[in-house]
């Protein structure tokens, strides 16, 4: 390793062979305690990520569990708008505070750190990999039993940065019933191998709409082919969520504590089981 490594193996060319894993792993706040860490990814943008990531985060707090979500598209966050969060996170002298749902779930995203939420971050790959490791490091999440990341979409240097910098348990991917599912998770579960990461399974949004008449499922993307896909690269379907109008009226008013019928609360529980093996 060159005695001038920035630990940062997003911006180097070097092929280090002696680095151990875990000198690349950030410290952790000192006044946080995080017992899980799950990312929710996906190979392309689009296919309801966030969505997921905020669902499935009210549905494990529902379970009763401390909650938070790092909002880690930080070129296009949106996890405060699904919280209806419009306040400014503060700091203490010491760390930053994140904001608090009116579930309890904590959240920290670039957005509550703006003047003006609506301003376009136009940065650079390296300088938004070092806002992660902050999110990590800088924040005081308290104590914490499930931290889940909203990663933006792909493969690059901000999945890159959390993969090494941050101690993932396992990994949720989101796809969508269209004939790019396979290429799509394929990309996402071999990034995932190649950092040495587990996949908890892959969830498959905007699977079907349900006539709430006569309740006849129509495929408007078509019928999927995520069973074989999922098969083929030897991991699980989690979830094939339909396209629920309720749900997207609840994200854009900020409402997502607050839908009935949470379609995610089965793949919380499903979290759990993986993690008892």
């Amino acid at each position: 390793m060159s005695e001038e490594c920035t630990h940062d193996c997003s911006t180097c060319g070097s092929s280090c062979s002696t680095i151990d894993e875990k000198d690349l792993i950030a410290p952790l706040n000192k006044y946080s305690s995080i017992k899980h860490v799950y990312a929710v990814m996906s190979g392309k943008g689009g296919v309801g990520k966030s969505s997921v990531t905020s669902n499935l985060a009210v549905a494990m707090a529902k379970k009763g569990y401390r909650v938070g979500i790092m909002d880690a598209d930080v070129t296009g966050p949106s996890i405060p708008k699904a919280f209806g969060l419009n306040t400014r996170a503060v700091g203490d002298g010491e760390s930053i505070l994140p904001e608090l749902t009116l579930g309890g779930i904590k959240v920290m995203s670039l957005n509550l750190l703006l003047e003006n939420p609506a301003d376009p971050v136009v940065w650079r790959g390296s300088l938004v990999a070092g806002v992660i490791k902050q999110f990590w490091s800088d924040v005081n999440w308290g104590e914490l039993d499930y931290l889940f990341i909203d990663m933006p979409p792909g493969t690059g240097d901000v999945p890159l940065t959390v993969y090494q910098s941050i101690p993932v348990d396992g990994i949720v991917v989101v796809t969508s019933p269209q004939d790019l599912v396979s290429l799509i998770v394929t990309k996402a579960v071999r990034m995932a191998d190649m950092m040495k990461k587990p996949i908890v399974g892959v969830v498959e949004n905007y699977s079907y709409f349900q006539c709430d008449k006569c309740g006849e499922k129509h495929f408007i993307f078509g019928q999927s082919n995520l069973e074989q896909v999922a098969a083929d690269l030897g991991v699980k379907v989690l979830a094939q969520i339909p396209m629920d109008p309720a749900m997207a009226t609840a994200m854009d008013q900020g409402a997502v504590e607050d839908i009935e019928n949470n379609y995610l609360t089965p793949v919380a529980g499903q979290i759990l089981a993986f993690e008892a093996k």
